[in-house]
């Protein structure tokens, strides 16, 4: 047998799927991305090809592993991430999805979630999940899809059908799919359905009844690390072998730890699709009364979990895409950088980015977008630079009500994902909060995370200051803004938010389960 020396993670984010593997000093040894298509049926809905995702997943597991010659059998063990809150229902027996993947970003629930909030139960979900009621969330789209797909309902009840979030489709075709995969999600993900108990770590009956979702489509709920493994690659897929599959976290959980955050009050940033700031609250929920969720961290034991604080914010590195996609003014994300320093500022523009109603702290699923302060001054440039701003004051905000919450003022922010590339955005972040921002030498840490949660699990890491050594710093943003020039940016920012909520009128969002076409 071969020395076992890789981790690796499956990381199945919101606009494309990454395998990663690493060696034991948390260094990227091989890596491959792809793609995948963004499905646009309707105003306000996202949506994804399941098929396609596992598709575009087993190329890049392949894809990574042929690059460096790794086998299988060097490799201890594979942790799956993903794109939280995107809901996707199959078919046990065949694997076939029933309807596309409903995405975090649509809001096609927004009916289901203002019924639950006129019948006055927002205050329970609150109670039990950490959450609001909010379309970003599981639950409803689950009740949309059996709501509107023939025959679904019944069958779900019946056992025929099965739910996941996007971990949960990938870890059972990773294992087996139709023939006998592993059927399980964990702590973290679950917390993000509105239907799992947040102190009990358990799905919960009163949850399932308001919502609608038969308990038997949900799967096992299981560490976020698990010694006992969630089940092993076949040799007929992608990676081969029988290799353990036993670590699963959300994407920004995994994120949380891969930045080594495992003490309470230390927090990070991750730059994505969304934006999302997590704080490590240790083994006790923290409620959120400043527009926060209270969410699962990260569990490495059964019935034991850490906890946080959580920042979501719905369209930061979208916005990005936006002006490269639907405007075109550019051609790829990483001339935002010199386009946006070409511009002194940003023309007195302010681009808030609402497009699928705005998340924390807001939590405003009728706010729409809007660019604010247009004169025949602003060229494209100006709006660029506003794009990244708004990147910015949207973290700002949420830093604002993390301290609320936490009492902890924010010293020092680790960040990561994509974005966090783009110099002067980040020095652009200092200046915004005030603080220091620091970004690591992989800045990949959502795979990381998954990678270091499945070699915990198997010996391949003993503790989490084994970890924590590997943590190392790139770069460091001392904030250079003076406090004046920070407090009139952060006014003209609420007074352009103020502009986009309430906009979309409280009606019933359209019904309607056909297939869809990219627009």
């Amino acid at each position: 047998m071969a020395e076992k020396k890789y981790a690796a993670a499956v990381d199945q984010g919101t606009t494309g799927t990454r395998f990663m593997v690493f060696s034991h000093d948390g260094k990227v040894v091989s890596s491959d991305y792809l793609e995948h298509e963004q499905i646009y049926p309707k105003p306000g809905w996202v949506e994804h090809n399941a098929t396609e995702i596992w598709e575009k997943t087993q190329r890049v597991i392949k894809s990574a592993m042929q690059k460096k010659g790794i086998t299988a059998d060097e490799i201890s063990g594979i942790g799956v991430t993903n794109q939280r809150e995107t809901a996707v229902v199959w078919e046990k027996k065949t694997g076939k999805p029933i309807h596309n993947a409903i995405v975090w970003q649509d809001t096609r629930t927004r009916d289901i979630c203002q019924k639950l909030i006129d019948e006055k139960f927002e205050p329970v979900v609150k109670r039990k999940t950490g959450l609001v009621v909010a379309t970003y969330f599981s639950g409803p789209k689950i009740q949309w899809i059996l709501d509107n797909v023939t025959g679904a309902r019944s069958a779900a009840e019946k056992g025929d059908l099965l739910f996941g979030n996007i971990d949960t489709w990938v870890i059972w075709w990773l294992t087996g799919g139709p023939n006998g995969g592993a059927h399980v999600t964990d702590y973290s993900n679950a917390s993000r359905t509105m239907l799992m108990d947040l102190k009990k770590l358990e799905w919960d009956e009163e949850l399932l009844k308001k919502i609608k979702v038969p308990r038997a489509m949900l799967p096992q709920i299981r560490p976020s690390s698990d010694k006992k493994f969630y089940g092993h690659t076949k040799a007929s897929g992608p990676v081969g072998g029988s290799v353990p599959v036993c670590a699963d976290l959300g994407d920004q959980q995994a994120a949380l730890f891969g930045q080594t955050c495992y003490s309470v009050g230390e927090a990070k940033n991750t730059y994505g699709t969304g934006n999302f700031m997590l704080l490590n609250t240790g083994t006790t929920p923290v409620p959120s009364k400043s527009g926060l969720l209270t969410t699962a961290g990260y569990g490495l034991e059964a019935g034991k979990c850490v906890y946080a604080l959580e920042g979501s914010i719905a369209i930061t590195g979208a916005a990005i895409q936006w002006l490269r996609d639907n405007l075109q003014i550019i051609k790829n994300a990483a001339e935002t950088e010199e386009i946006a320093r070409s511009v002194e500022d940003s023309g007195g523009i302010y681009f808030v980015p609402a497009f699928s109603g705005l998340f924390a702290p807001h939590w405003d699923m009728y706010a729409r977008g809007a660019v604010v302060g247009l004169t025949r001054y602003v060229t494209r440039a100006h709006l660029v630079r506003a794009t990244l701003e708004a990147i910015c004051y949207q973290t700002k905000e949420v830093a604002d009500a993390m301290e609320k919450d936490s009492g902890v003022k924010l010293k020092k922010l680790k960040v990561d994902g994509g974005a966090v590339k783009n110099n002067f955005l980040m020095q652009l972040q200092a200046d915004v909060l005030g603080v220091q921002v620091i970004r690591p030498t992989v800045d990949e840490t959502t795979a990381l995370g998954a990678a270091y949660g499945a070699g915990l699990a198997t010996g391949f890491w003993s503790t989490l200051d084994e970890l924590r050594k590997n943590w190392q710093v790139d770069r460091v943003f001392d904030p250079k803004w003076s406090k004046k020039q920070r407090d009139d940016g952060l006014t003209g920012w609420k007074k352009a938010v103020t502009r986009t909520l309430k906009w979309v009128d409280k009606e019933p969002a359209a019904a309607g389960a056909g297939r869809s076409k990219k627009k």
